[in-house]
């Protein structure tokens, strides 16, 4: 394993010990256990403003999907302003974007990586008119068509309230997982965000509290908070399961 992946916070591989890592497993297990009568095949991952951290959470979860034995396709549909492929050093000349604009075939476009069982399509080349390409048949097309080779299709979806693109994808998708950086992002923010997604019936699988401070330390951690939940204490702000409930 290239250990540069520790310099992007790829923690589900460099530190599996960590609460971090163990953070994600609880995730990775909570999103199996909720597609029991019908399976979540494809899951994107959103939130509301740029830099919340979706991407790093997305990757870690595709990560431990992928050390589980689950075979997975991370798709990097942040047409806009791309992270996947920062985070495992891979280039980005050719993508999903070409893939869309029929100028590629699929397997041109995946990238298999060091950790087993998990490919990678980066975005490719930022298009003028990205909303348009994510709504476009082929899109709907290459999902429904990758769909049987994989356990896993994770999506790396654009913030909800800067464009379009977050609530086009939660119609092709199986469900969103919401990511809020704690301590920043604002009760409006999310509303908003919710409120969007909600006008095309997206699915919210549950929220991700990202950089939540553990108490007596200052180790920051990923904590999941699951949206079936019953048990509202466990959530760091209540006004979260006031919106999410």
């Amino acid at each position: 394993m290239d250990k540069r992946y520790l310099e992007k916070n790829l923690l589900v591989v460099e530190d599996p010990k960590s609460i971090t890592a163990e953070a994600f497993r609880m995730l990775r297990t909570n999103l199996q256990f909720m597609g029991v009568d019908k399976p979540l095949k494809v899951i994107a991952v959103c939130s509301s403003n740029p830099s919340e951290g979706k991407s790093t959470v997305i990757t870690n979860l595709a990560s431990s999907f992928a050390i589980a034995g689950s075979k997975v396709l991370l798709i990097d549909a942040d047409l806009r302003r791309p992270q996947v492929n920062k985070i495992f050093y891979l280039e980005n000349h050719v993508g999903l974007s070409n893939l869309l604009a029929g100028g590629l075939d699929l397997d041109s476009v995946i990238n298999k990586t060091a950790i087993e069982n998990l490919d990678i399509i980066t975005s490719g080349p930022l298009p003028p008119n990205p909303a348009e390409i994510l709504g476009s048949a082929k899109m709907e097309e290459f999902l429904n068509g990758i769909r049987p080779a994989y356990d896993m299709l994770l999506v790396d979806s654009p913030p909800v309230n800067t464009v379009a693109d977050a609530s086009i994808l939660a119609t092709k998708v199986d469900g969103m997982v919401f990511v809020i950086e704690a301590g920043k992002t604002t009760r409006e923010a999310v509303m908003l965000a919710k409120q969007q997604l909600g006008k095309v019936n997206a699915r919210i699988l549950g929220v991700v509290l990202n950089k939540v401070k553990q108490v007596g330390g200052g180790y920051y951690y990923y904590y999941y908070y699951y949206n079936d939940e019953s048990d509202a204490g466990q959530n760091k702000k209540g006004w979260l399961h006031r919106i999410f409930k």
